[in-house]
């Protein structure tokens, strides 16, 4: 893998990133550091068209990924492909995460928390689940999969974790200068958010923000639930 990582960004599906993180990612790359995403499922259920082909809607949503991508500066989109709606907290799952951790080798990871309580997507909450098992300790010691090394898939330390859709904030990322930029972002994904009315969407997700910043010192923010690793 020619490409190292600062940041990962781990997401069931999507359009996760960009609700999720999106405005912070605009902050790293602006400030020069590489981002990748990760896309976990191939989001072939994420429709209400009763005329959608899944086949098509999985193109569509990897193009629509790739544009918002652009925008956001951000270097690189590894498509996992598994099932919408279809993880598992998998020996196989888990594995293909260390892969990936192992081949960017970023600082930060950042994924769904898995911990959030009653109405959570289950795909976001078995990601969430996996991402944090692969960085600790399977990302980390090199005899968690062996094959994986034979492959020159070397250890690597994460240092640290931010889950977005958390119930227990504790870091705060100011998105006041960069909200315009998710925004526009998150637009791409026709796919999904086409239908709504684009003013409401907008003054929904400020508003959101907003509420997320309160007390903080600034007008936007994005909140996530911070995890340092000193293992």
């Amino acid at each position: 893998m020619s490409i190292k990582a600062d940041i990962m960004v781990i997401a069931p599906h999507t359009d996760d990133g960009e609700f999720g993180i999106a405005g912070t990612v605009a902050k790293w790359t602006q400030e020069g550091k590489t981002v990748v995403y990760v896309i976990c499922t191939n989001g072939d259920k994420g429709t209400s068209d009763p005329a959608m082909n899944p086949a098509e809607l999985v193109k569509i949503r990897e193009k629509e990924q790739w544009e918002a991508a652009r925008i956001l500066g951000v270097k690189d989109v590894v498509f996992l492909g598994y099932p919408d709606q279809g993880l598992e907290d998998t020996a196989e799952f888990r594995k293909e995460i260390v892969r990936q951790i192992r081949a960017y080798r970023p600082y930060t990871v950042a994924t769904t928390d898995p911990y959030r309580k009653y109405i959570w997507h289950r795909d976001h909450r078995i990601t969430g689940q996996v991402v944090m098992d692969a960085v600790y300790p399977f990302a980390r010691d090199h005899l968690a999969y062996p094959d994986l090394l034979a492959q020159g898939y070397q250890p690597h330390k994460v240092k640290e974790v931010l889950c977005w859709g958390t119930d227990d904030p504790n870091y705060w990322s100011d998105i006041t200068e960069t909200f315009e930029i998710k925004f526009k972002a998150l637009c791409c994904h026709r796919s999904q958010v086409g239908s709504r009315d684009n003013r409401q969407l907008y003054e929904g997700l400020k508003a959101r923000a907003a509420d997320m910043a309160k007390g903080k010192g600034f007008a936007l923010a994005e909140a996530f639930h911070r995890v340092e690793i000193w293992m």
